[in-house]
């Protein structure tokens, strides 16, 4: 953005002066933000350095810009002509719209997450909230640093299109031991979490139009994607064996596919029962359908042995399964993982292709180790204890505080468990009260497609120690009974 012109009558030092104070002013460059050194920028232009630190100087003097020891020079942070009148600029600080500015009509399909006050805090009940104060941390810097040291040349170019092959292996084997599926390295795809797995099932299985089974109440933001995929989603109830087959039978038996989240139901928490199981999968078969599995916190289960994947019940291909390390490790990982059936695996790739040309390499990397040195098992061990104790005492405190004024489903596994409230209580309306008080409890009725026949709240406790939970609780008890 700097350029001297030395036929002009203006002396250089000038120019660059006022190039860097138009610049600061209009805002092109922003309080704390790094400008070369004197030496540096007249290389660049060409010129000697004195005319550069001539207008270093200058600027320094007037306080446009600072000299820090170690840091460099950086725009200040309280720039002169921001406290002062001053004549428009030629150029708008910020680009008027006009004209026809035409957009997709999925593109304002829903309302924008600040209007959901509940997803916007760190604390107790957070959904999706994970322990990170126990992850090691330290353990996987040094994974990361060790990466560091080893990398080489191949490390800056395109990884493979499905995801590393150690990281596939490494998850074909996890999940055969752990969750009892039917995989191969080939049959895995890793993608950045399960969003983007469910986005990639929607291309590659669905068209527009096409009808796709939904749990009701169920997760949101996959009825978003295939909402956004133009697909039409039905509702199908969910009672306390899981998802209702002979209701998704009634309301639409020619149904392209059924998304489903069969060992701990979100949000209510329920795990889908053997015979609906195998009445899910005998539907698929006879009417062609697919079903998507999305088993996102099946390592954590307090009561008993995990439950087994419906993938692995599957004999005739019909499951594609996601998985996530988002609630086993940390979210802001941003890998997940697909398992597609045999005849499907071309597909996927060619979507995954058009999309992003594959995963990033290196955290994929880490990963492998983490899984291979034994880490990752450890870990799974170790938080399924931390969240036992803490579901527990979530337990406990709910029964003591709130009792028969509420119901309690799907304490048995995962991160959180729901509650139902009385008749005539507005749970949206309390959630909004919660966020204000740091409280970040989630509705349960926006979980629903159609009208809502429950009002409650989903209640997160990855994240809030055991120590915080009492009060946590009766401050939610407060918020109920001052209404």
């Amino acid at each position: 953005m700097i350029a001297v012109d030395r036929n002009a009558p203006k002396a250089l030092h000038r120019q660059i002066y006022d190039a860097y104070r138009n610049a600061i002013v209009k805002g092109s460059l922003r309080p704390r933000q790094r400008i070369p050194s004197t030496r540096v920028l007249a290389s660049e232009l060409g010129v000697s350095r004195l005319p550069v630190l001539n207008a270093y100087a200058q600027l320094l003097a007037e306080g446009y810009i600072q000299s820090r020891v170690g840091a460099g020079t950086v725009v200040s942070i309280s720039i002169p002509d921001q406290l002062t009148s001053s004549k428009p600029t030629s150029v708008p600080l910020v680009a008027t719209p006009s004209g026809p500015r035409p957009a997709a009509r999925r593109a304002s399909t829903f309302a924008p997450s600040q209007s959901s006050p509940w997803l916007g805090g760190w604390g107790a009940f957070g959904v999706g909230q994970v322990a990170s104060d126990q992850f090691p941390l330290h353990l996987w810097s040094n994974l990361v640093a060790r990466r560091c040291r080893s990398m080489d040349a191949k490390a800056f170019h395109y990884g493979e299109q499905k995801g590393s092959r150690a990281l596939r292996e490494a998850i074909a084997s996890y999940l055969r031991t752990a969750r009892s599926l039917h995989c191969e390295a080939e049959q895995i795809m890793v993608v950045s979490g399960s969003q983007q797995a469910l986005e990639i099932s929607a291309r590659v299985l669905l068209d527009p139009g096409s009808r796709v089974w939904m749990e009701e109440p169920g997760y949101r933001l996959a009825a978003d994607v295939l909402t956004l995929a133009g697909c039409h989603v039905v509702p199908v109830p969910v009672d306390k064996e899981g998802l209702n087959v002979a209701a998704g039978v009634a309301r639409c038996r020619k149904a392209r596919a059924a998304f489903v989240t069969p060992s701990h139901q979100f949000p209510l928490g329920v795990t889908m029962s053997a015979s609906r199981r195998l009445q899910l999968l005998d539907w698929a078969q006879s009417s062609g359908a697919w079903i998507i599995e999305d088993d996102y916190d099946s390592e954590y289960r307090y009561r008993s042995m995990p439950v087994a994947a419906l993938q692995g019940l599957d004999a005739h291909a019909r499951v594609i399964y996601i998985g996530t390390f988002s609630k086993v490790l940390f979210p802001s990982l941003r890998l997940g993982y697909l398992v597609v059936p045999w005849d499907l695996v071309d597909q996927f790739l060619t979507i995954r292709r058009a999309m992003d040309l594959g995963p990033p390499s290196f955290h994929q990397d880490v990963l492998v180790d983490f899984m291979s040195e034994g880490h990752f098992a450890r870990h799974i061990r170790r938080m399924r204890v931390l969240y036992r104790d803490r579901r527990s005492a979530l337990v406990d405190s709910i029964n003591k505080e709130l009792g028969p004024t509420v119901e309690m489903l799907g304490d048995e596994a995962g991160m959180h468990l729901a509650v139902t409230l009385r008749e005539g209580r507005r749970d949206v309306e309390i959630a909004e009260r919660a966020a204000r008080q740091n409280l970040w409890i989630w509705p349960l009725s926006p979980s629903y497609i159609g009208k809502p026949s429950r009002q409650g709240f989903i209640l997160g406790f990855g994240s809030t120690k055991i120590t915080e939970i009492p009060s946590a609780v009766r401050q939610l008890r407060n918020l109920l009974t001052n209404k």
